[in-house]
């Protein structure tokens, strides 16, 4: 059996065929349960139709390190902001008391 889109072109979307296996199972899980939700009929398989929006570019891949470097990133700006707050406040009291 072929597959089309051919494997090693899957392959080049994503870092491995491991992850590749993991983004069109996760994917084809989605497209099922919207269909589920909306009460759709699906044409072809959730699987089939996850391996072309793949292969299409239709799908983004998040890894977990871009999600963790963005969290990061929020907690630090929210940190700043806090600080600076604090210190807004601080002032504002100090000028209060003189």
């Amino acid at each position: 059996m072929m597959l089309y889109p051919p494997m090693s072109d899957l392959v080049k979307k994503v870092d491995s065929r491991y992850m590749l296996v993991n983004v069109v199972a996760r994917r084809a899980r989605e497209i099922s349960a919207e269909a589920e939700r909306t009460e759709e009929y699906l044409e072809e398989k959730s699987v089939s139709i996850a391996i072309r929006e793949i292969a299409e570019g239709k799908v983004s891949i998040i890894r977990n390190s871009e999600i963790a470097e963005e969290a990061v990133e929020a907690v630090e700006e929210a940190d700043e902001e806090a600080a600076e707050e604090e210190t807004a406040e601080e002032t504002e009291a100090e000028e209060v008391q003189d």
